[in-house]
């Protein structure tokens, strides 16, 4: 950052805080165009000589622009301008066979049970409605260069997709069909380290004590459940992973 553009100076004579000050100072030469994503700022205690104020206070500001996610603080190396932050309401659901694609290499799909079943008391609760009632059920497994990396059991509403059980999945994955017919608002992910049953083992060639990590994931599209998965892959062969700007550093 250029010493020519560093902030400044406070007012010392108004009743707003020095440290509410300094961020919307801040804030107003990202927001402005001033300071770029990925722009350096001066060190805290560069802050602290510049503007004649406690470390506190620059710790203060810098801390509610990080949570704001306007910056974002690497321990040890500097606080940045950070990346836009993406709307809060956009779910962007990553299809495997993109994921794969895009690494070069190749996926495929193999489909094991297609079906029209009634739902269960488990399966009743998970997709919010009535026991018996009529659902959709795809058991899979997903392909990478030929090598099994994901055993997906999807349960569907049938009164949202009632295409389902005529879509190509030889062709297409279940996320991008869904995604392709309806926008889910909201989703829910639960991640687990589980011991595979047999069936699941077997169709993922590894031995029962290989542990998977299990994405139980539900999709909602105002208030009513779209779908309801368990995926499940094989630690040794997939990691799950996201980067995402939270909404408040504190824990609660």
């Amino acid at each position: 950052m250029e010493r020519g553009d560093t902030l400044d100076p406070l007012d010392r004579f108004t009743a707003l805080p020095l440290y509410q000050q300094i961020k919307e100072e801040i804030a107003s030469r990202i927001q402005g165009g001033r300071w770029s994503v990925g722009q350096k700022l001066p060190s805290e205690n560069e802050l602290v000589e510049l503007l004649g104020v406690s470390r506190m206070t620059i710790n203060r500001a810098l801390r509610e622009l990080t949570r704001d996610g306007l910056l974002v603080r690497v321990h040890g190396v500097g606080t940045f301008v950070a990346e836009r932050r993406r709307h809060a309401s956009l779910i962007q659901l990553r299809d495997i066979a993109e994921e794969i694609r895009e690494a070069g290499k190749t996926h495929r799909l193999k489909v094991l049970e297609l079906e029209r079943v009634d739902a269960d008391r488990e399966l009743a609760r998970a997709m919010a409605l009535a026991v018996d009632s009529p659902v959709f059920r795809l058991v899979a497994v997903h392909y990478q260069d030929d090598v099994p990396v994901l055993y997906e059991d999807r349960i569907v509403n049938p009164a949202l997709a009632p295409g389902f059980l005529d879509a190509d999945f030889a062709r297409m994955t279940a996320t991008a069909y869904l995604v392709s017919i309806i926008v889910p608002d909201e989703m829910e992910h639960v991640v687990q380290a589980v011991l595979p049953e047999p069936r699941i083992a077997a169709a993922l060639e590894i031995g029962r004590g290989e542990p998977c990590l299990k994405l139980s994931r539900r999709t909602f599209k105002d208030d009513d459940v779209v779908t309801s998965a368990a995926l499940f892959y094989p630690g040794s062969r997939y990691s799950l992973g996201a980067r995402y700007f939270t909404d408040d550093y504190r824990v609660r």
